[in-house]
């Protein structure tokens, strides 16, 4: 589904050749449908800030946030708030999802619930060597370890 977004706030199905709404674009998704939202004029991609939007407005979800938490989500900034939803708050999804649909295993051999463990960095994860590549299995890992040093030394400290 290909919606054009006016500057006058108006979001033109290409598909059916009409205006619609938000909360029509959210039951086409509902329903199975893949969207881009593009600007009119410029052709810029407006797909993630509609979609946030549908969310807030359409299952009015600012109410089920805290304040508080609306407040610190804003004064993290950019680069830090979008590092935390973007880890953080897929891999919690995620792991509701599994336990949801009886996928994940939450229990440990003694019955106690295991917490779970946290998500690791997207720059860290690095695709597991086939088991014929076994013996580079060493190399590999200090490469591992060198991009993530790579990666300490990019980041300014945030300690003062």
């Amino acid at each position: 589904m290909l919606v054009k977004k006016y500057g006058n706030r108006r979001l033109y199905d290409t598909e059916q050749s009409r205006y619609v709404r938000l909360d029509e674009i959210a039951e086409r998704i509902r329903a199975g449908a893949d969207v881009q939202v593009v600007d009119a004029r410029s052709g810029a991609d407006l797909t993630a800030p509609t979609l946030a939007q549908i969310i807030f407005e359409d299952r009015n979800a600012a109410r089920l946030l805290p304040v508080p938490l609306l407040v610190q989500l804003i004064r993290m900034g950019d680069e830090p708030l979008a590092d935390f939803l973007g880890r953080y708050v897929s891999w919690a999804l995620e792991m509701y999802l599994q336990a949801r649909s009886g996928l994940g295993s939450l229990y440990n051999p003694f019955g106690a619930l295991r917490p779970f463990p946290a998500p690791a960095p997207e720059r860290a994860r690095v695709p597991k060597p086939p088991v014929a590549q076994g013996r580079d299995e060493v190399a590999e890992l200090r490469r591992e370890v060198a991009a993530l040093r790579k990666t300490l030394q990019r980041r300014p400290s945030r300690r003062r």
